[in-house]
């Protein structure tokens, strides 16, 4: 087993390979998937969404999320799950930080008011590196 620090430096990087994951939260009683493009900040990821979408008015009922990457085509081939809790902020210096053209299809560009970004703060990984055995980070 890996210590704390190796294993959230071994995450990152799995992350670095991974540029989509299956976003999951909560609708009502059940889960609710989609893809989105994956950011991240270390452990902690970010996902670039429309405020006025149905995932954000489910993080406001239940802000726990779950997220899986990995095994992705041209990828490190490793998989990360990830449990976390999702808040939406529209800090302007990391809007404009994640920022990039293919946005424009549903922005106008990053001082849209409608451009939103789930911040999702990790509390358990689970990580298994491509051949690998599963390694467990909490928080």
């Amino acid at each position: 087993m890996m210590d704390h620090t190796t294993l959230e430096k071994k995450i990152a990087e799995a992350l670095n390979h991974n540029k989509f994951c299956s976003f999951a939260t909560v609708e009502g009683n059940k889960p609710k998937v989609r893809y989105m493009a994956l950011f991240h900040d270390g452990v902690n990821l970010h996902l670039a969404t429309d405020r006025k979408t149905h995932k954000v008015e489910e993080l406001e009922e239940n802000p726990n999320v779950y997220v899986l990457a990995g095994y992705e085509e041209g990828g490190s081939k490793d998989v990360i799950e990830l449990q976390g809790i999702a808040r939406v902020t529209k800090q302007e210096q990391l809007r404009n930080e994640l920022w990039n053209e293919d946005f424009k299809r549903w922005f106008s560009g990053p001082d849209d008011p409608d451009y939103v970004i789930l911040e999702i703060e990790a509390q358990r990984i689970e990580y298994t590196p491509h051949g690998g055995e599963l390694q467990v980070w909490e928080k």
